[in-house]
């Protein structure tokens, strides 16, 4: 199907078009149908898998054949984002101090491909390194955006809010994705500016490596990110807050190293001696105030504190926003399946993502699982199971995919790879996500996989899956109205009273086969073209989606008449 809602020009719709087409729309009597279960639902609890670990899962996308000929399947149900790094201008904007027409038009290109690509989300890094790619007041500008920090752009703009109007005119999500602590990154070269907290509280800011860390164990630092974080929540309509996984610093063994990560998707960390993280002082501080946890416990404690505030402060601010992290992918040492090895998270960046979800302090969890299936010591599918072996609050639990691991290197992944991981989240009814890092990747097409991911894997588009904890009120059916005409089935519709909508679920029958498409709210005129393969839509359902993914009644739009 394809949804025209503009013939001219794709980013706005003309007033004269809506107009006119509102004109010759007619009323339709609509009949409500209750919406469908989502495939593998199980009300009150977590899901069970529906595939034995190890199974061979195909990448079919999550849709089910028709049910007849007047009632659609289910709508398909799948988180499908991908990462936009800014940091290191990784993925946008391409280079630092680009004009304001150039990085739009990047963005613009990112966006459509995603569309394109029938992704639903994008999870855009707004804070690098204690910077904001947004006007703030309580942090700089970043380096990455304008060439210097503390520079604002040379014509005044707000990119976030660019990013988070231009996702939601396609229909897609915009997740703020924040860096919690690291306060400069090893490829910065401007100077800090003046409102840097490395400036402002340069006690709190420690030097590591070729980097400059915010001191997890300085209350000040944790409630500056936490600050930060809920400034962008309570500013703008962002439909999610991702964290990543740099809590503690990846340990390094010289003050020169720059790339530690690498180091532990490796398996470890090296033989040499591991340069300590300087927080000596915070440390000592919370022995003298009586502390009694040794200092591994303390350090996760401080990460914990704050995981727990932002969760609560977010909830709190706007209930609807999702908070997600993207932790390391390997589970605590003590509680790994058999054979898994590899670096600990808990150990080294005291991260316990165990415990947060166990405790219910997030909504998604997408644990970087950037290993191929087969490679035993790091298997992909062991290391799914286990996580969700962990989700005993069914939380979300949505994969980080390496796809940018499509390269020319040694340890490059071949593209039908990660075509093989989708397929194993898809085997695993308690998954029904994942994200891409990064969308470099998908921009360059590297090795055709934009177009295998098109063709074998999304081939329809899909609707977030709902988060029934923060709320699971259904939105009114839609108001909806539909005419023949030369070259399609027009629509126009309409959200009907109670709660806001986000998006339209909109299914149109081509001869016997039902095809799903999502439709914004802020585009309600639209156009569901004839093709040549299908000819013309003979029938049309819609429903109304809230941001929680919730759907309202269906709607019987058009029936073609014999």
């Amino acid at each position: 199907m394809v949804l025209v809602f503009n013939a001219k020009k794709r980013l706005t719709l003309s007033a004269g078009v809506a107009a006119g087409l509102a004109a010759l729309l007619e009323g339709c009597s609509s009949t409500p149908m209750a919406p469908m279960p989502e495939p593998g639902s199980t009300p009150g609890g977590p899901v069970p898998p529906a595939g034995a670990p190890g199974a061979s899962p195909s990448a079919t996308p999550p849709v089910q054949a028709a049910v007849s000929a007047t009632v659609p399947p289910p709508a398909p149900r799948e988180f499908r984002a991908a990462w936009v790094s800014t940091v290191a201008n990784i993925d946008w904007p391409s280079r630092s101090n680009l004009t304001q027409a150039k990085q739009q038009t990047e963005a613009l290109a990112i966006l459509d491909r995603a569309k394109a690509l029938n992704l639903n989300a994008i999870v855009l890094q707004v804070r690098p390194s204690a910077d904001a790619i947004y006007p703030s007041e309580l942090e700089p500008w970043s380096e990455f955006l304008t060439g210097q920090q503390g520079r604002p752009p040379a014509q005044p703009w707000d990119p976030l809010q660019f990013w988070i109007e231009q996702a939601h005119a396609r229909g897609m999500e915009l997740h703020a994705w924040f860096n919690p602590y690291r306060a400069r990154h090893a490829t910065a070269k401007s100077p800090l500016a003046a409102n840097h907290i490395g400036r402002k509280q340069p006690d709190v800011v420690k030097s590591y490596g070729r980097y400059l860390w915010m001191d997890p164990g300085e209350a000040a630092a944790s409630q500056h990110t936490l600050d930060v974080v809920l400034d962008v929540v309570r500013r703008y309509d962002i439909d999610g807050v991702h964290i990543d996984d740099y809590f503690y610093p990846y340990p390094i063994d010289t003050p020169n190293a720059a790339g530690p990560e690498g180091v532990a998707l490796d398996g470890g960390v090296g033989g040499k001696q591991e340069l300590e993280f300087p927080d000596q002082a915070s440390w000592q501080r919370y022995l003298l105030a009586g502390g009694t946890l040794d200092r591994p416990h303390w350090r996760r404690q401080n990460v914990n504190s704050l995981i727990e505030a932002m969760y609560l402060g977010i909830r709190k601010e706007k209930s609807w926003v999702r908070f997600g992290i993207s932790p390391f992918g390997i589970g605590r040492p003590d509680k790994r399946p058999a054979g898994i090895i590899g670096f600990s998270q808990y150990d080294k960046l005291y991260a316990d993502a165990e415990l947060w979800l166990a405790n219910g302090w997030l909504d998604y969890l997408a644990p970087q699982l950037y290993w191929p299936v087969s490679q035993a010591p790091q298997a992909f599918d062991v290391l799914l199971d286990y996580w969700l072996a962990q989700n005993t609050r069914a939380r979300h639990v949505w994969p980080g995919l390496y796809t940018s691991r499509i390269d020319n290197s040694a340890k490059a992944f071949a593209p039908e790879e990660i075509v093989k991981q989708i397929g194993v989240t898809r085997s695993r009814s308690g998954v029904r996500g994942h994200l891409h890092f990064s969308i470099a990747a998908l921009m360059e097409n590297r090795k055709g996989i934009a177009d295998q991911l098109k063709a074998q894997a999304y081939q329809s588009a899909a609707l977030t899956p709902a988060t029934p904890w923060l709320g699971a009120d259904a939105p009114a059916a839609p108001q909806a109205a539909a005419r023949r005409e030369s070259n399609g089935v027009a629509l126009k519709l309409s959200a009907g009273a109670g709660k806001p909508v986000a998006r339209y679920a909109i299914w149109s029958r081509y001869g016997t086969e039902w095809r799903f498409a999502v439709a914004p709210a802020s585009r309600p005129v639209l156009l569901l073209a004839d093709d040549a393969a299908g000819g013309s839509a003979q029938a049309v359902v819609v429903s109304a989606v809230d941001r929680l993914g919730n759907e309202s009644e269906r709607i019987n739009v058009y029936n073609q008449r014999s």
